[in-house]
């Protein structure tokens, strides 16, 4: 599975799609997991339209999020939308969503202001959020092929 270490880092893996572009071997597309991925990174900076009750954002969330940071990789539903978030279609053109991703990972990167709670682990710090966008889009690529 790859590890992104850096914003930075994703963008560049992002960029080659456009040249050698992947498939996603699971039942969404690569355009839509990578829309839906730029759907996180944008609900972490304007909120999530559904947050998982207070009480689990407060234990049970973080406790997730804890033990994905320490083992250095996220498994989640790969077909699970973001609860509230907007439909994504298929088949869109992969382009237009390696660049929604870009952009979506680039504006966090250079917010400065506060980030709102995950819907699931609650308040997150910029590195933790980071290491959470990183992790989430490393858990979709395990399956990417060629």
């Amino acid at each position: 599975m790859p590890a992104f270490e850096s914003i930075t880092q994703a963008v560049q893996g992002l960029e080659q799609l456009k040249t050698h572009p992947l498939r996603s071997t699971d039942t969404w597309d690569l355009p839509h997991v990578l829309h839906h991925i730029a759907q996180s990174v944008e609900y972490s900076l304007t909120g999530f339209p559904v947050l998982k009750p207070r009480w689990f954002r407060a234990t049970l969330g973080p406790l997730a999020f804890s033990f994905f940071s320490w083992r250095g990789r996220m498994h989640h539903g790969l077909d699970q939308a973001i609860p509230g978030a907007p439909p994504i279609a298929q088949g869109l053109p992969l382009p237009v969503a390696v660049d929604h991703l870009v952009t979506a990972l680039r504006a966090f990167e250079h917010h400065a202001g506060p980030l709102m709670p995950h819907f699931a682990y609650g308040a997150l710090d910029k590195p933790a959020y980071t290491r959470a966008h990183l992790l989430h889009l490393a858990d979709h690529w395990q399956v990417f092929v060629a």
